[in-house]
């Protein structure tokens, strides 16, 4: 087993130069905290490393989703015993994106979602969170049918040709192949309705919405024929890795592997 490793803010700045982030990028960042080691500071290390490094003209986004906020028949409340799921339902608070907290997003995103300025989507079970130059493009209007679509969040660092950064974690966290699905033709593609508690007019109200069904079985298989192109550049940073690359390469290698091998 590897020895643990201590990482002070300067080893995550140096890093996040090496691997390719600069003043003015638009970055999604997917983290794993307890990959990198010891960080000193811990999670407010990694965001004021990564804020710095992109400047005010830079925009750093994460995803903040709140996914025990669907039907717990969907599955997502397995640990719970079924004849609590109707209650579950009637009584799971409506999303407050203020409030509601993070479901296994990690501890940085956890706290990026609270951070000064930062902003976050209306999406009640998918919403991101973002702070910087396009924040507010970003995480505006996120519709409850569009979640991972051209007009979502994901969507939008599409057009701004923005970048993904994994931090420590590996391509089955990477919610920009999620665009990939929308855009991609396969063999069973299709609709589902799923359900999240909402606030409309003051009210909690059950909603309802079709949605893309994605599950992103094969998500790490689509990552490590990417990693062959030589597009994504990798830096050590304490006992993780991080990865960085164009989301827009990305995002166009992915509708084609999936087109080709998703049967």
């Amino acid at each position: 087993m590897e020895k643990r490793k201590l990482v002070i803010p300067n080893d995550i700045k140096a890093a996040l130069k090496e691997v390719g982030v600069k003043k003015g990028q638009a970055i999604m960042v997917h983290t794993s905290l307890s990959s990198l080691g010891y960080v000193c500071g811990g999670a407010q290390s990694v965001i004021e490393a990564l804020l710095e490094s992109v400047g005010e003209e830079g925009t750093i986004m994460m995803p903040t989703q709140s996914w025990k906020n669907l039907d717990p028949k969907t599955g997502v409340y397995w640990q719970e015993p079924e004849e609590w799921w109707d209650v579950i339902r009637d009584n799971i608070p409506a999303y407050d994106k203020m409030v509601t907290p993070t479901n296994t997003m990690g501890a940085v995103s956890e706290m990026f979602r609270q951070w000064p300025g930062t902003l976050r989507s209306d999406h009640p079970a998918r919403s991101v969170a973002a702070r910087g130059h396009y924040a507010g493009y970003l995480t505006e209007n996120h519709d409850l049918s569009d979640i991972f679509g051209d007009s979502s969040p994901i969507g939008r660092l599409y057009e701004l040709d923005g970048y993904v950064l994994l931090i420590g974690v590996g391509y089955d966290k990477n919610t920009s192949l999620h665009l990939a699905d929308v855009r991609a033709e396969y063999p069973g593609k299709h609709t589902v309705i799923e359900s999240s508690a909402i606030r409309v007019d003051g009210q909690r109200v059950w909603k309802g919405y079709e949605t893309l069904a994605v599950d992103g079985e094969d998500f790490s298989a689509i990552g490590e024929a990417f990693e062959q192109t030589g597009q994504v550049h990798h830096v050590s940073l304490g006992n993780g890795i991080l990865s960085m690359m164009s989301q827009r390469a990305l995002v166009d290698f992915a509708v084609e592997w999936i087109g080709e091998n998703r049967k």
